[in-house]
């Protein structure tokens, strides 16, 4: 098939969420109610930022843009695997497969750049919080945000045109219940150890790196914070950042356990595998609008003012 346009004659079948046709009803509404919860909360987020000018600040500007990333996020893969439950059909196409894997790597990787910026608007907020207006202005906020979306792009078309340019024998079952790039490289019949390489290579560039400037912060963020002579000041400062800090250890706790630990086709490495993509792609998108809010104050009375419709957009 090396020489043929497969995007024509080729189709794809996931394994799914589980082989038991008892489960799949279960499995349904979990996902549909999962789902619903995980755009409503986001952007009941969106929406409250938008609405209160109280949190046009920096660090709101980032939540609501990492919220929709999560909308974006869950919505790549969820609504298909719902229909594919529904259906009882597991099948995608191969120009379907490659376009579903493209825009789950731009809001995956955009989630990771995200968090990092929120972690430097944290370090700045906490230790320079004299210059924090200066620092954090509207101009650079939005330059950090645009480059994200551009870094993003650019590394799922680089994923994406890898993946394009090999070539698929008799086997189509996709150990997953989505496209991703693990389960695309199992199915291929060509030489595919250059491409593993490079794809690990970025995908740890793409993971450790927003991780590491996220440890670094932190570490500042922690030491700025011990020099502080009241615990209650230090517990107020903390708590600025302490939202992010657990979506952070979500997110990449489950993300490199999925992209950057080996695995095999084994069914219990196929649950796990399966398990760690379900936590990432869809349970953290959901607990995403709960951790921020929950923490919250200002958060909490934007949302109250939300639905007693006192919000002002301007």
């Amino acid at each position: 098939m090396a020489g043929e346009n497969q995007s024509s004659i080729f189709e794809f079948f996931l394994w799914g969420l589980s082989e038991n046709p008892e489960q799949q009803r279960i499995l349904f509404l979990l996902f549909l109610w999962m789902y619903i919860i995980t755009v409503a909360g986001n952007l009941l987020i969106v929406l409250a930022i938008a609405a209160d000018t109280r949190l046009h600040t920096p660090m709101y500007f980032f939540l609501a843009s990492l919220s929709c990333a999560d909308i974006l996020f869950t919505s790549t893969t969820v609504p298909k695997a719902l229909v594919n439950i529904q259906t009882q059909s597991r099948s995608i196409s191969y120009a379907g497969c490659l376009a579903q894997l493209y825009f789950f790597l731009i809001f995956g990787v955009m989630d990771s750049f995200l968090l990092s910026t929120m972690a430097y608007d944290c370090y700045v907020v906490i230790c320079h919080p004299l210059h924090y207006t200066m620092i954090m202005n509207l101009l650079r906020c939005t330059f950090m945000v645009t480059a994200c979306w551009a870094l993003t792009n650019l590394v799922a078309m680089t994923y994406t045109f890898l993946l394009f340019r090999l070539s698929f024998c008799s086997k189509k079952i996709i150990l997953d219940f989505f496209c991703d790039l693990g389960p695309l490289l199992m199915l291929s019949c060509s030489d595919t150890q250059v491409k593993e390489l490079v794809i690990l290579f970025l995908g740890g560039t793409v993971i450790l790196i927003p991780l590491f400037l996220i440890l670094v912060s932190y570490i500042y963020i922690v030491t700025a914070l011990l020099r502080v002579p009241s615990a209650q000041g230090r517990l107020k400062a903390f708590s600025t950042c302490g939202s992010h800090l657990v979506v952070v250890s979500l997110f990449f706790g489950t993300v490199i356990k999925a992209y950057l630990c080996p695995s095999s086709s084994s069914s219990n490495s196929v649950v796990d595998n399966t398990a760690a993509a379900v936590m990432y792609a869809v349970v953290t998108p959901l607990l995403n609008p709960f951790i921020y809010s929950l923490q919250n104050k200002d958060m909490k009375g934007a949302l109250v003012r939300l639905f007693r419709g006192k919000g002002s957009f301007l």
